[in-house]
């Protein structure tokens, strides 16, 4: 598990289960490249990495801006003249309805959570080819196994589906040249999402997860950290859940 040498791509890193993420990869002497669209917390999470004597840069992206992304990773690859592990973690969620919501709510969602994936892999895709090696690791959701939920309603699940698909179909027509793409689909994880379930609400949940507990977001990052090395070089295309059990599949 050592990424010496190696330049790790890591969208939506300031905070939660990118944090995690970068930390992981940070810790495992990879050179993190943090992408988000909050400045100040991707510079909190770079500044972390290097307090503790490790590499990191961060830039400020909109995964969901083409144009801003092409820019970041042309700059990427005249500095460092590869990407070898490219995660894609940003996103956002909805819980609406599907009466309730509208155009607006379905073109934030789709452009951040399905778009931003299209976004860094079709800017990454060529270079990987070119180098004969790559992984790409795709932070989906069970809720694009189980159409949404209490976290995510339909719209969510629809752009999960969609990373999902797009992972798939990835890992085929990157296999001859080398490069894995897979994808992680978490359950329910202890970042700020959950953070208002509490007391009983907080135990009825619990009972609904086989190993009754939360995920912690290391648990996603432990999952990226394997899915991006040597040991997982025989598998693309896979859909991991973390999630407790939650989907048994």
């Amino acid at each position: 598990m050592d990424f010496k040498n190696k330049i790790v791509v890591v969208t939506g890193g300031g905070q939660g289960i990118g944090r995690a993420i970068c930390l992981k990869f940070a810790f495992a002497n990879g050179k993190v490249i943090i992408i988000d669209m909050n400045e100040e917390t991707a510079k909190t999470v770079k500044d972390e990495i290097k307090e503790k004597g490790f590499d990191a840069v961060a830039y400020k992206g909109d995964v969901s801006n083409a144009e801003d992304i092409k820019s970041i990773f042309n700059e990427i690859l005249a500095n460092y003249g590869r990407v070898d592990v490219l995660i894609n973690n940003a996103g956002i969620v909805s819980t609406k309805a599907f009466m309730d919501v509208n155009e607006e709510d379905w073109d934030r969602i789709i452009g951040i959570n399905l778009k931003g994936v299209y976004n860094t892999c079709h800017s990454v895709f060529p270079a990987m080819v070119a180098q004969r090696h790559g992984k790409i690791i795709n932070i989906a959701s069970i809720a694009g196994k189980r159409g949404g939920g209490i976290f995510g309603n339909t719209l969510y699940a629809a752009s999960k589906a969609g990373v999902i698909g797009m992972t798939k179909g990835l890992a085929r027509e990157g296999g001859p040249f080398g490069i894995n793409v897979n994808a992680i689909c978490p359950g329910p994880t202890n970042t700020a999402m959950i953070e208002g379930f509490t007391g009983e609400k907080r135990k009825i949940f619990l009972n609904t997860i086989p190993l009754r507990r939360f995920g912690e977001p290391e648990d996603v990052a432990n999952m990226a950290l394997f899915l991006a090395s040597d040991m997982a070089r025989q598998i693309t295309g896979e859909i991991s859940d973390v999630d407790g059990g939650v989907m048994l599949d």
